[in-house]
């Protein structure tokens, strides 16, 4: 474990560093879905006129304290460096140009195909193949020998996706490192470069993105048989949160513990998996502190996806303000007990509901009443509503958030 002093100092560094900015700002942003019109991999589509759909959409009123922008997610292991570096910058240039606040958002975790390199342990025939990248892989026992191949996810159909990355893996997480090295400083040099009038339009960063193991990349037991079978033969059953850490599926996790040196044998816990994920979630804000970015506009993306789990405590770190995924609790951020066990004892001047959507209903006055209550936290610093694409053409919920926007004042 790193020494303490070492947390503090860079603590009060970061504090004395915060970007000023007015006290009780706030935002309301629409997540768009990556490659529908925004995609990372074409720099061109980050058009002005992309921008300007959604202020026509959702008009400011100008007057109020809550504003309203946009997010963006940058998966900078799934496409050429310099071209997502491209893009990034043209997503800048289309805020500034129509005043458009943005949280920009990193994720090395749920799309990583562009580094064949990092996760090709079994196909001699593919790019990147190397068998010690089993090693960058998470495995279903505390041996390389299980190394998983293929792993499932759930974002409203469940689908095949790359393993699930080996959170502690030194190589794995160089790559982050070098990402957001790469990445941070440009929108750093956006930041500076804005007018003193135009601060505003930088809500922050956001690394990670519902940071876990095992659950947007899960694996059936004895997975690795289906490789290369039909997916119509893939089991359908999904996850139980209840059971953790396994989900109900096979226990994976023990890549990240081991080389973590947690343990290397017994039962694997759902406090050893918390416990990696933290440290790396810690490990990327600390790369973005590093690289400049101030704890108020330093954002992590945790999630529980049952009542109160030990998952919840991994957003919190020295370097950053804690954020969450809201749907279950998304109507009262208040009711959710992880996210108010971890806001009880943060020092983090803020914190962010940077994944939201009210499930189950397109209602004005419920969507009205979940914002205010979402906001109703002067800490709460945003609200990220995912995604764009699927309220743009609801007319009663771009009515309520226009009407939040109208009515929302400074005090």
């Amino acid at each position: 474990m790193r020494a303490r002093w070492g947390i503090s100092l860079l603590t009060l560094v970061v504090a004395l560093t915060a970007i000023p900015t007015a006290a009780d700002r706030q935002y309301i942003l629409v997540n768009r879905v990556p490659g529908r019109v925004w995609n990372q991999n074409r720099p061109e589509t980050f058009t002005e006129e992309s921008f300007m759909e959604l202020h026509r959409r959702c008009p400011e009123s100008g007057s109020g304290n809550v504003r309203f922008g946009a997010g963006f997610i940058f998966s900078f292991l799934n496409g050429e460096p310099y071209v997502v570096a491209e893009s990034l910058r043209r997503f800048l240039a289309g805020a500034q140009q129509t005043d458009t606040p943005v949280i920009v958002q990193f994720d090395a975790e749920n799309w990583w195909g562009h580094r064949s390199d990092l996760w090709n342990f079994w196909d001699p025939s593919r790019p990147g193949y190397d068998p010690q990248n089993r090693y960058n892989v998470e495995w279903t026992s505390w041996s390389p020998d299980d190394a998983v191949k293929i792993c499932w996810r759930n974002w409203g159909r469940q689908i095949r996706v790359l393993p699930q990355p080996n959170l502690m893996s030194p190589d794995y997480l160089a790559a982050c490192r070098e990402g957001l090295a790469r990445l941070v400083p440009i929108v750093m040099e956006w930041y500076h470069a804005l007018p003193a009038d135009k601060k505003d339009l930088f809500v922050g960063i956001k690394v990670g993105h519902e940071s876990s193991i095992g659950v947007n990349a899960w694996h059936y037991p004895d997975g690795n048989r289906l490789l290369d079978v039909p997916r119509a033969e893939d089991p359908t059953y999904g996850l139980d949160h209840s059971r953790r850490p396994s989900r109900g599926v096979a226990a994976i996790g023990y890549a990240a513990v081991k080389t973590a040196g947690i343990r290397t044998s017994g039962e694997l816990t759902e406090a050893d998996v918390t416990e990696v994920v933290r440290r790396y979630v810690t490990i990327l804000c600390r790369t973005a502190a590093e690289a400049g970015v101030p704890r108020d506009r330093l954002f992590t993306h945790g999630a529980g996806w049952h009542e109160g789990e030990w998952l919840y405590d991994a957003a919190g770190n020295a370097y950053s303000c804690p954020g969450w995924s809201f749907y279950r609790h998304a109507a009262d951020p208040r009711g959710d007990i992880g996210v108010q066990r971890n806001l009880k004892r943060t020092e983090a001047p803020y914190w962010a509901a940077v994944e939201w959507l009210l499930p189950g209903t397109r209602d004005e006055a419920a969507w009205r009443e979940a914002l205010a209550a979402t906001l109703s936290d002067p800490k709460c610093r945003c609200l990220c509503i995912y995604n764009w694409e699927g309220i743009q053409d609801s007319t009663s919920i771009l009515s309520a958030i226009a009407a939040t926007l109208a009515t929302a004042s400074t005090p």
